[in-house]
């Protein structure tokens, strides 16, 4: 077989290889996306009167629910909680970061 051949047959199954992990990842970032709707729609699915499952997905949702509980006197547990979620987000965000300039690393050194 001569090395152009061989080189050929290489590339087409590293195609292929690459066709069936695309397909695989398809599939597992749709089961993320799905996990999500999976979750609100067993929550809300007992709560009486809830006619629609994409309640809990809406921003202005969450608005009126922490709205309502600092009216209902838990105003410190209000802003403890958003303190914590800010505190969380800034984490994954400088976590995010890091890992991102390690893959751009790991990839220039190759």
């Amino acid at each position: 077989m001569s090395r152009v051949a061989e080189l050929e047959q290489r590339r087409r199954a590293l195609l292929a290889r690459c066709d069936a992990q695309r397909v695989e990842l398809e599939w597992r970032v749709e089961q993320v996306r799905q996990f999500p709707r999976q979750w609100l729609s067993a929550r809300t699915a007992g709560a009486a009167g809830a006619a629609t499952l994409g309640v809990g997905r809406h921003p202005l949702a969450w608005i009126a629910a922490v709205g309502g509980m600092m009216l209902l006197g838990r105003t410190r547990q209000v802003l403890t909680l958003l303190v914590w979620a800010r505190s969380a987000l800034a984490l994954v965000s400088r976590a995010t970061q890091v890992l991102s300039l390690l893959g751009a690393l790991r990839k220039s050194r190759r």
